[in-house]
C-alpha cells in the first residue's frame, strides 16, 4: 500500500491517462489490451482510472505493446504548466547527517514532486544551541531567509549572524556551515540552484 505522499507523487505523471490515450489511439478495447499483455481487463481499467498504480514489470508489459519506453510514462506533458503543491503533512523531515545522534539541523523539501527543477527549496530547523554543521560546498547559488531565531553562517573565513527576517545570498562553492547559537531554535527557508 502506497502512502498518500507516494501516491500523489506518482499521480502527477497521470500514467493511467497515458495508457488510455495509447490504447484508444490504437483502437484497442481493454479486453484486447489484456490479451496482448496477459493482464485482466479489470486490472487495466483500474490502472487507467488511477485506482491502481502499476508495478514496473506490469508497466513494461503495457509499454511493449505500444512500442514506447518506460520513460514515456514519467515525462510530464510539455503543454501542462508546472505546479506542485506540497502540504506540510506530506513533507519528510530529515536530519543533515543520517545516523548522527544530535543533528545540526533538520530539513524538509518544499518542491520534491517537481521534476526538472530550476531550483531546490527547503524548510530547515536548527535545534537550540546546535553544533556546527559540517563544512560543505556545491555549485550554483544559495539564498537563506531566517523565519525565526538566530542563525550563524560561516562562509570561508567570514561569519555572518542572521536574525529573524534577515536574508543572505552567496556563492556556495565556498566552504560553508550553519549553526544556531541561541537557546531558542531557529528556522529558515533555504533555496539553492543546481
Amino acid at each position: 500500500m502506497l502512502s498518500e505522499t507516494l501516491a500523489a507523487g506518482l499521480g502527477q505523471y497521470e500514467i493511467g491517462a497515458k495508457i488510455r490515450a495509447l490504447r484508444q489511439g490504437k483502437k484497442l478495447s481493454l479486453v484486447q489490451l489484456g490479451e496482448h499483455t496477459s493482464l485482466s481487463p479489470a486490472m487495466l481499467s483500474k490502472i487507467e482510472r488511477g485506482q491502481l498504480i502499476p508495478t514496473l514489470p506490469t508497466l513494461l508489459r503495457i509499454a511493449l505493446v505500444f512500442g514506447v519506453g518506460l520513460d514515456y510514462f514519467f515525462v510530464e506533458s510539455p503543454d501542462r504548466p508546472k505546479v506542485a503543491v506540497v502540504r506540510k503533512s506530506e513533507r519528510m523531515r530529515l536530519p543533515d547527517r543520517p545516523g548522527d545522534d544530535v543533528p545540526s539541523y533538520f530539513f524538509e523539501s518544499l518542491d520534491f514532486p517537481v521534476t526538472d527543477r530550476k531550483l531546490q527549496a527547503f524548510y530547515a530547523e536548527f535545534p537550540a544551541s546546535s553544533k556546527v554543521s559540517e563544512l560543505h560546498q556545491h555549485g550554483g547559488a544559495e539564498l537563506i531567509y531566517v523565519l525565526t531565531g538566530r542563525l550563524v553562517l560561516r562562509i570561508s573565513d567570514s561569519e555572518f549572524v542572521l536574525d529573524e527576517g534577515d536574508a543572505i545570498y552567496f556563492d556556495p562553492s565556498a566552504p560553508h556551515s550553519y549553526r544556531c547559537t541561541d537557546p531558542a531554535p531557529c528556522s529558515a527557508i533555504v533555496v539553492t540552484t543546481p
